[in-house]
């Protein structure tokens, strides 16, 4: 095992124990959380045999919990900031909180709509998600299906990529029959 391994594991300890220790938020290299990934991912492709892979083993599991700790911290941080400064905040971290940027904006526009009334609203929306479509995987054969825009789709075959309406889809994944399709690099 080389030098450089062990200090990456003990940055990444340190970086988590300094925020541990923190009630502001670290500033941290922008590129850190690509920097543990790629640091991840080279230890997942080399190969050893006894007990160095063992070894190799125990620091992928430890560096991926560090990650994991890291992250849970700081975005717990940030949700009880008042003030977060913002170039503190990794790009990763701005990612995720523009989803709760975007679910906040959602939920006030629900009620907005509920209590003024725009039921004729509701229903476009209900019905506009019902029928977005998503990428999904099959696990399974499936004969056709009606979707819920009332298009057919099918027949498919294990393994097949297709594009179906949110609702189809969300039952399907809730009957282990397809998987959602997450396009990642």
């Amino acid at each position: 095992m080389s030098e450089s391994i062990q200090t990456n594991i003990n940055s990444l300890h340190n970086t988590v124990l300094q925020e541990t220790e923190d009630d502001s938020l670290l500033e941290i290299d922008q590129n850190y959380y690509r920097n543990i990934s790629d640091f991840i991912g080279n230890l997942r492709k080399q190969e050893f045999d006894g007990v160095e892979n063992k070894i190799k083993d125990s620091m992928i599991e430890m560096a991926t919990e560090l990650a994991s700790l890291l992250i849970n911290i700081r975005l717990d941080k940030i949700s009880k900031l008042d003030d977060i400064d913002i170039g503190n905040l990794l790009d990763e971290e701005k990612f995720i909180l523009d989803s709760q940027e975007d679910q906040q904006e959602r939920k006030e526009m629900i009620l907005s709509a509920t209590i003024n009334g725009k039921s004729k609203f509701l229903e476009s929306l209900a019905q506009n998600h019902k029928t977005k479509k998503i990428v999904v995987r099959f696990l399974n054969e499936v004969d056709e299906i009606v979707g819920a825009d009332l298009e057919k789709y099918g027949p498919f075959k294990t393994e097949d990529i297709a594009t179906i309406p949110y609702e189809n889809a969300q039952a399907l994944i809730a009957k282990n029959i397809v998987t959602k399709v997450r396009f990642e690099d």
